[in-house]
């Protein structure tokens, strides 16, 4: 008779699991509310108390820690050392192992931290030659089946159920060291060790060209992101491109405390702009640079309100993602039905940027933009009015969102011309006035790092910006502040530079 022994904490499922095995003639072990579950149900149930010889003990922190357990899990019958040792022993061999672990990252704790599951898990994964283990309810229907139709778990289906069972070992012991990292008396952002967790969440429409694959996946270890909660409305399916673009475009849309309108090409933003109503802020963003907006990625931090959707509606566009949407903003976009309308929460802040290279990833702590006047200095005699430091403070979190090297000008809290991603700062500069067309004059320029020499500062006074914002820390400084107070412009230094690659 095989036997099968269950232990879940989910007993989803469980009872009409092991009623259908019993029916099959299988006998079934268990013990705690596992067992009280199934014999429920009608079904008799081996409690595991009685396979051992021994009760739970501990307040139920030892039950299955037996070598009648995992004796009966590991046990190879093929090899006859093994045969005579369980005959010596009195163990039985164990078939099938039914196991999900304490939800540890629901309420992180000790007592959540699941030993006898995970020891069984892994002894039934090792021998899964002949062992089954199922960790996932899931799986209970496609098990039965399989058992049903030809009276025993296949090989394929074992080996696969083992690589299931390891990966959920190996993602419960990574919650683990996230929480112990998170809690310990070292607040170390950057720990000795990482353990990476991830399980596929989307496949995409295809990755960064149409040749290659994609995938979204989520880290187990957390809570879960805001792509997990957000809701596709209508549209295509989403591509890698579209997820990294719309992850920018959100970020720095939710940066801003007023009604804010990104408009993201290629990673960059395009156009940003605020205002007190939403529909105005996207045709002002929209305003920035129409060209590259085309095929763009649109993130709004208000909900999306049918004036905004009318605006929207005659722009090709690629993603359209708010906190929610109006009815009439739907059936607007429902005219448009490849457009990828999606809803969603703001993004909340992650523990680390990764990026891989050769044999790992380089890891860093997230850029904080800190938008803290009192640690900023004016360094020239020029000093920026209530309307310029608005500006000010708007185009440098425009400008740690663009791409290095980052120009950006902007005027009544309006980006009007956005240089990224050159090889020096004087052609960012130049791209940003062309853009900017003459609408920037009044208004300022942020740069994400210091100008290493005074020509981009000239192009930028060329362009009729009133005020500067850059990190500072050339050794040409002085020069370029005194090209500054030769146009009468303020210039203010943060002391910190957000180089974005």
């Amino acid at each position: 008779m095989p036997t099968a022994l269950f232990s879940v904490f989910d007993k989803s499922g469980v009872a009409e699991f092991a009623s259908a095995l019993h029916a099959l003639g299988w006998r079934i072990v268990s013990s705690g509310g596992t067992a009280r579950e199934i014999a429920a149900n009608g079904v008799e149930v081996t409690d595991v108390a009685d396979l051992t010889g021994v009760p739970a003990i501990l307040g139920h922190r030892v039950v299955t820690l037996h070598p009648r357990v995992h004796g009966g899990l590991l046990a190879d019958p093929t090899d006859a050392e093994h045969v005579a040792d369980m005959e010596a022993h009195g163990i039985e061999p164990i078939d099938l192992v039914v196991v999900n672990l304490y939800p540890f990252s629901s309420d992180p704790g000790i007592e959540l931290i699941d030993i006898g599951g995970p020891a069984m898990v892994r002894a039934a994964a090792k021998n899964h030659a002949h062992v089954a283990v199922v960790v996932n309810p899931a799986d209970y229907a496609p098990v039965l089946d399989e058992i049903t139709s030809t009276g025993e778990v296949g090989e394929a289906t074992r080996r696969r159920l083992a690589r299931d069972a390891f990966s959920t070992t190996a993602a419960y012991d990574a919650a683990i060291v996230r929480w112990l990292d998170e809690t310990g008396s070292d607040d170390d952002p950057l720990p000795p060790t990482m353990h990476l967790s991830l399980e596929r969440a989307e496949v995409l429409r295809y990755g960064e060209n149409p040749h290659q694959g994609g995938a979204r996946h989520r880290d187990t270890t957390s809570s879960g992101g805001w792509w997990d909660a957000a809701v596709q409305h209508q549209g295509k399916a989403l591509s890698y491109l579209n997820l990294y673009d719309t992850e920018s475009a959100t970020r720095l849309a939710h940066g801003f405390d007023r009604p804010a309108v990104v408009i993201v090409k290629h990673a960059n933003p395009c156009g940003v702009a605020v205002a007190d109503d939403i529909a105005v802020a996207y045709e002002r963003a929209n305003a920035c640079d129409p060209v590259s907006a085309f095929g763009g990625i649109v993130a709004a931090n208000r909900p999306v309100t049918a004036a905004m959707a009318e605006a929207l509606a005659p722009v090709f566009t690629e993603v359209v993602v708010g906190p929610s949407f109006e009815e009439g903003a739907l059936e607007v976009f429902a005219a448009k039905p490849n457009l990828r309308v999606l809803s969603a929460p703001a993004p909340g802040e992650w523990r680390v940027d990764v990026r891989p290279i050769g044999g790992g990833l380089l890891v860093q702590t997230p850029d904080a933009v800190v938008l803290d006047d009192a640690d900023w200095r004016v360094v020239t005699a020029t000093e920026p009015d209530e309307v310029l430091w608005a500006d000010l403070r708007f185009a440098w979190r425009v400008c740690a969102a663009v791409s290095s090297n980052a120009i950006v000008y902007a005027r009544d809290s309006q980006a009007f011309g956005i240089g990224a991603g050159q090889q020096n700062r004087l052609d960012s500069a130049r791209i940003a006035a062309g853009r900017a067309d003459g609408r920037a004059v009044g208004g300022v320029c942020a740069s994400d790092a210091f100008f290493p020499f005074r020509d981009g500062l000239d192009a930028a006074v060329a362009a009729g910006v009133k005020a500067v914002i850059q990190p500072g820390g050339s050794v040409r400084d002085d020069e370029v502040i005194a090209a500054a107070d030769e146009a009468g412009v303020a210039m203010v230094f943060t002391g910190r530079r957000h180089f974005r690659h």
